[in-house]
């Protein structure tokens, strides 16, 4: 357990720096909307080009995979029915809460736990790929059309093959595929940018938790309350239903898949609302939630199933 609670306390002293130079207004009041947008167009793309260029696509090819994406979809799915038919939220709305409930935290958390508690830090490679190259794309295509003021159909249909998100997850994931090795010197710039892509969106995440109390606005509760428990809750039992019973994968494997499930929703879903305006505060308040929520639920699934 001390490697979830250090991915935690790390994560915590970046997202409490950032809620500090918030607070004293260190950059101004206009460093949050420049940060946001540093990281979606520059920082992010770099670190997944990186990231998904340089990784075995042959991991993919596993039964993991296929649970994982199921689950995700199953949940993502599932959440989007309850906020659209159910709560009758709009597309926006509806997108984001759908993403909080299962999009996991697979770079700042899942890595430290899959290194400290299941002890293989490339299985969570492939959910870091399949959130990128598969939810990713779906979400941020949905945003782009529910949020877009004019424009032409054709440039509505195109935005997505605009984002820089995307295109550099794509490019990644053909060098991946192809087998083709860049030169240290071609990827270390990558690497390089890339780094800061983590610390900036924690800090960004933290200046935006000053002044505000999650759960305070009644407006949002329900959606933060369902979304959070959907992805605390929901998603892992899911995850461990595919795992155990329908494919019928081995104790370590079932552990693994559950852990990863039981993940918080990642920072890049407040990044993601945050770059098109989409219910931000419900982003916002979810990721907090789930946050803290997920050491107490990680704890359970690991003294549950920790073969």
């Amino acid at each position: 357990m001390a490697g979830v609670l250090t991915g935690f306390a790390i994560i915590g002293a970046i997202i409490a720096v950032g809620y500090v130079v918030g607070r004293v207004g260190l950059l101004g009041q206009h460093a949050q909307f420049v940060m946001s947008r540093l990281a979606f167009f520059v920082l992010m793309p770099c670190l997944l080009f990186h990231t998904i260029a340089t990784a075995d696509i042959h991991v993919l090819l596993s039964p993991m995979l296929w649970v994982s994406l199921l689950s995700a979809v199953v949940v993502a799915v599932g959440a989007g029915i309850l906020f659209r038919v159910v709560l009758r939220r709009p597309l926006a709305t509806t997108t984001v809460g759908a993403l909080a409930s299962s999009y996991v935290n697979a770079n700042n958390i899942g890595l430290p736990v899959a290194v400290y508690v299941l002890g293989q830090a490339t299985a969570v490679v492939p959910v870091i790929l399949l959130q990128l190259v598969v939810l990713a794309p779906i979400a941020l295509t949905i945003l782009d059309t529910a949020t877009s003021a004019g424009g032409s159909w054709g440039r509505r249909v195109s935005g997505p093959f605009r984002n820089p998100i995307i295109i550099a997850s794509l490019v990644g994931l053909l060098f991946s595929a192809t087998g083709i090795e860049l030169p240290t010197p071609v990827l270390e710039p990558f690497s390089l940018v890339g780094a800061a892509a983590v610390p900036i969106v924690l800090l960004s995440f933290g200046m935006s938790l000053h002044g505000a109390t999650p759960l305070r606005d009644p407006a949002i509760r329900t959606d933060v309350v369902v979304a959070s428990a959907i992805k605390l809750v929901v998603m892992p039992a899911v995850a461990f239903v595919f795992a155990r019973f329908v494919f019928g994968l081995g104790d370590h494997d079932v552990f693994v898949l559950t852990t990863l499930g039981a993940l918080p929703a990642a920072q890049n879903v407040f990044n993601y609302a945050q770059r098109y305006g989409a219910a931000v505060p419900v982003a916002r308040d979810v990721v907090l939630i789930s946050t803290v929520g997920s050491v107490p639920v990680l704890v359970v699934v690991a003294a549950l199933l920790h073969p």
